[in-house]
């Protein structure tokens, strides 16, 4: 509830929805399916930026040297880059139907546009990354940007044109131009700063990289002048009476952030299969000359891409087990926590370059080593941003987490456990790279296979240890309470003396 304000905003329930498209007659509609058809989209379109990445041929008799490893660092940076602003125009996304509650025809043609438009980015990211020398690559990505801005915009306006689609409270109050406003000045930020990128392009496209990067860092930037303003000048902004902070304001939606996340995890263990089905099925005329017809003979040549496929999946699938216990626990996602989850996101999209290199440099490759210790590393920032989650999430346990999950509780060591396990792993893999140069990947990617059950492992550990603790706290308790037993029972000569 905002400041000032009296009234507490009502979420919005399929009654209410029932009742107003009763009242408002056909044509009219709930926004449910194309927010999930939007998420998934978005989701699809943020994951796929990883694949002109992980397709960069490299053979297995080539060694990473510094130009082919320059080349994937600058591809890594802009997926990065990329994946967050894709991440940016989502959240806008959710921004701009916090406040067009219901759609018509209009608005779902104008939403499908816009869907169209972010379809194509990842074919400009295609363009960037082959051609990282030519603007024009950078010139299309900064004005799909812009078109997708414009878009949205323009729902904004017919939403607010006709105020029935508008969200129930929104629609009451009498300052609409003021959500009006703070929803286009949300909208705008990012296609201002393509459009300044695509005009830089031509001429200095360093600085349209600036831009975009600023995409990613404004709302954050944006937040922190706000409260240093606050906190530290004593400059409250001015807010209408009736004014709702959660629609604009607060952070969005937990469930949103997990429908969002879910997508992503489910597109890259995704992506995972398409590669092996794309390069590990054998030619038909090379089983019948080669292998006399044998299949399962043929097949015994891609085994190490089905052993990097296997490893990969199970650390997807353990990593999405992590990311779901640890939002079962959360009641309420805080920016912070928002900002860790989207870049541990990031991690986990680009797990499919870590697949393609450790299938692609199996055992006696020179590359061999180099493409362990890239999975080490993703892994690594992928599962330490979900730690990190969790210690901001402990900084205000009270709004952001169920109260048998707070620190000192059973249950929050069993998270700290889950989520400790994996940085620790892929730490510590890394460092044995450095020091066995006789590590394979097939001891890598069967180490992955074998984490589940440390997983298991880990809980009857804590377990243990937490009966431990009990007994040793119980033991101290029941001492305690003898001494003062005694304490009671001497007179008070004894004391004295």
């Amino acid at each position: 509830m905002a400041e000032g304000s009296g009234r507490v905003p009502l979420a919005p329930t399929p009654y209410n929805y029932d009742r107003r498209l009763g009242e408002l007659g056909g044509g009219t509609q709930a926004s449910q399916r194309l927010l999930a058809y939007s998420d998934a989209l978005f989701s699809i379109i943020a994951t796929v930026m990883i694949l002109p990445v992980a397709h960069t041929k490299i053979h297995s008799d080539e060694k990473l040297g510094e130009s082919v490893q320059q080349l994937l660092a600058a591809k890594i940076a802009v997926y990065l880059m990329t994946f967050l602003i894709v991440t940016v125009a989502w959240a806008a996304h959710v921004r701009l139907f916090q406040v067009v509650e219901l759609i018509d025809d209009v608005l779902a043609l104008a939403n499908l546009a816009c869907m169209m438009s972010i379809t194509f980015l990842p074919y400009t990211f295609s363009l960037m990354t082959s051609f990282p020398d030519q603007p024009f690559g950078l010139f299309m990505f900064s004005s799909c940007a812009v078109i997708i801005g414009v878009i949205q915009v323009m729902i904004v306006l017919y939403g607010f044109r006709h105020s029935y689609l508008l969200n129930h409270q929104i629609q009451e109050s009498e300052n609409k131009a003021f959500y009006k406003y703070h929803i286009l000045k949300i909208i705008l930020r990012g296609p201002t700063l393509s459009f300044l990128a695509a005009i830089f392009s031509f001429f200095f496209f360093p600085l349209s990289y600036m831009f975009l990067g600023l995409i990613v860092f404004f709302p954050l930037l944006s937040h922190l002048t706000k409260w240093f303003r606050s906190r530290i000048l004593g400059q409250e902004e001015e807010l209408p009476v009736d004014y709702f902070t959660s629609y604009l304001k607060e952070p969005l939606s937990k469930e949103r952030v997990e429908t969002f996340s879910d997508g992503v995890y489910a597109i890259v263990a995704t992506l995972l299969i398409l590669d092996i089905c794309e390069d590990n099925v054998p030619d038909d005329n090379l089983v019948k000359v080669k292998y006399s017809g044998h299949l399962a003979e043929a097949l015994r040549e891609f085994s190490p891409s089905f052993l990097a496929y296997f490893g990969s999946f199970v650390t997807i699938g353990l990593l999405w087990f992590v990311h779901h216990s640890l939002f079962l626990h959360v009641t309420k996602a805080t920016r912070l926590m928002t900002l860790l989850n989207t870049l541990s996101l990031a991690f986990i999209g680009g797990l499919p370059l870590a697949y393609q290199l450790t299938s692609e440099f199996a055992e006696k490759s020179y590359n061999e080593i180099e493409a362990i210790q890239i999975s080490c590393v993703t892994i690594f920032f992928a599962s330490i941003f979900q730690f990190s989650i969790w210690i901001a999430a402990l900084f205000h346990e009270v709004e952001t987490l169920h109260p048998f999950a707070r620190y000192g509780g059973k249950e929050h060591a069993f998270m700290f456990a889950k989520l400790s396990l994996y940085p620790c792993v892929s730490l510590a893999v890394f460092c044995l790279t450095c020091v066995m140069s006789e590590l394979s990947t097939t001891i890598f990617h069967l180490t992955q296979i074998i984490v589940p059950f440390a997983f298991l492992v880990l809980r009857i550990f804590v377990r243990i240890g937490l009966m431990m603790l009990n007994y040793i706290m119980s033991l101290a308790r029941s001492k305690s309470s003898v001494l003062e037993e005694e304490e009671a029972c001497l007179s008070p000569a004894d004391v004295l003396s």
